[in-house]
């Protein structure tokens, strides 16, 4: 009898340690979403489409509420914020109460509240969540705005990210060798003004960095940032318009490269948001393996969504013509220029059956489709000792775009200035035939 009872506790001591271990050991994560520029008084429907994918983390990439105030576009009157003579800023700061009750609102929306029930949430800012557009280290509300935005994201009251200057983090998700890390950066606290060629990160955020890359290694490496790592659009949307990304920091874009590449840490790629279009592009000869990054913006806020929808053409037929070195170009892209100008979210799956793991990086629409896909494996995102042949034919993205020929780079503004100047010629032209029609039957009729 005594035997029976020591087996019968022996059973339950071994249940209880079995199930302890289950509890405790990291669950595997396959499925990761992220997003950015939602504005939270703008209907938000596309949240349904990311819980219906069912992603274990979610990443907030920036413009997580807009909570600067922003004018209007006025070029005469009192207050005009364009123009050679514009006398007053666009954008404003908001109040803190003011930042607070957007907060509230975005956090209270249902689509989100399902979100967070199923997903972990995690992010950062980037420049209207952060207080002001395309504000810097000079902003004089980054410190109040931290806490608020914390506050959004549910951080624990003990977090460093309560105590450090900036929000920058990194989390591990999943067990050992099937781990994913997530490293956070805050392209806003510490940013030197554009055009500076300065810092982005800062000298704290920089140290602490090497650190992340050069610590444990992890299957997977995704390094957030609210702006675009790889592709610099505006080194060929200028002098028409021009849009924040690392390429406009060019030291820094090349020291992030550098320190990637020196830390030989394997299966790194960005993920980043900002622009209000979604599209995935890549670095070939940033480190020995490619560097993707994809970037979805926003999941309000897209540039077709400012212009009627029978001009959509107008725009993807621009997107198409400005030149990019750094996009691919596949068959997966809904549109020929391989962006996609409505609101979106990206999506990442691993597939860790497979043999090798595979991974798709996907851009998906707000009914939950995707509109630009590209699929890669593990080995493909790990630095070959051997040099890779270079294979005739193959799209080799290398090239900067700052290093475009002249007449290619500046395509797109060539174009619009000689489309200007036609219909300024047309409009002359028009407007001389109708007075000489007008002089020839004051003539007549002074005749007659």
């Amino acid at each position: 009898m005594r035997l029976v009872v020591m087996w019968w506790k022996m059973m339950v001591a071994m249940a209880l340690l079995f199930s302890f271990s289950v509890a405790t050991a990291p669950a595997l994560v396959s499925r990761i979403a992220f997003g950015s520029c939602a504005n939270q008084t703008a209907p938000q429907p596309i949240w349904d489409a990311i819980v219906n994918f069912k992603p274990q983390v979610f990443i907030w990439l920036g413009d997580n509420i807009y909570g600067d105030i922003r004018r209007p576009f006025k070029l005469f009157g009192n207050h005009r914020t364009i123009g050679p003579w514009k006398n007053v800023p666009r954008f404003l700061p908001s109040s803190l109460p003011d930042m607070q009750s957007k907060y509230h609102i975005a956090k209270s929306n249902p689509g989100y509240t399902r979100l967070r029930h199923i997903a972990n949430v995690i992010g950062t800012w980037d420049d209207h969540d952060y207080g002001l557009n395309d504000a810097g280290k000079e902003f004089h509300m980054k410190d109040a705005n931290q806490k608020l935005m914390l506050d959004f994201l549910d951080e624990p009251l003990h977090s460093p990210r309560r105590k450090q200057a900036g929000v920058y983090a990194s989390y591990t998700f999943g067990p050992e060798a099937k781990q994913i890390k997530v490293i956070l950066l805050d392209t806003r606290y510490h940013r030197d003004p554009l055009r500076s060629d300065g810092t982005i990160l800062g000298t704290a955020q920089w140290t602490w960095l090497e650190k992340e890359l050069n610590g444990p290694p992890s299957a997977i490496t995704i390094i957030a940032s609210s702006i675009q790592v790889v592709s610099n659009l505006s080194a060929c949307t200028g002098p028409l318009f021009y849009m924040e990304s690392w390429g406009r920091f060019p030291r820094e874009r090349k020291r992030l490269f550098n320190l990637i590449s020196n830390s030989k840490r394997d299966g790194v790629f960005f993920i980043s948001g900002d622009v209000h279009f979604g599209e995935i592009t890549r670095y070939d000869c940033g480190t020995g393996y490619p560097l993707y990054d994809i970037t979805s913006s926003g999941l309000t806020q897209a540039v077709e969504k400012v212009v009627p929808s029978f001009l959509h053409f107008v725009l993807r037929f621009l997107a198409w013509v400005t030149p990019t070195t750094m996009r691919v170009m596949n068959n997966n892209c809904k549109h020929k220029s391989c962006t996609y100008g409505q609101p979106n979210f990206g999506a990442i799956e691993v597939n860790w059956d497979a043999n090798p793991v595979r991974l798709r990086f996907e851009v998906r629409g707000v009914s939950g489709e995707a509109v630009n896909s590209v699929t890669t494996s593990l080995p493909e995102l790990e630095a070959s000792k051997k040099p890779k042949p270079n294979i005739k034919g193959k799209q080799q993205y290398c090239s900067l775009e700052v290093d475009l020929p002249w007449l290619v780079r500046h395509r797109l503004a060539i174009l619009f200035f000689f489309t200007v100047a036609v219909v300024i010629v047309v409009q002359v032209g028009v407007l001389y035939m109708a007075i000489s029609v007008v002089v020839k039957c004051l003539r007549k009729c002074k005749l007659d």
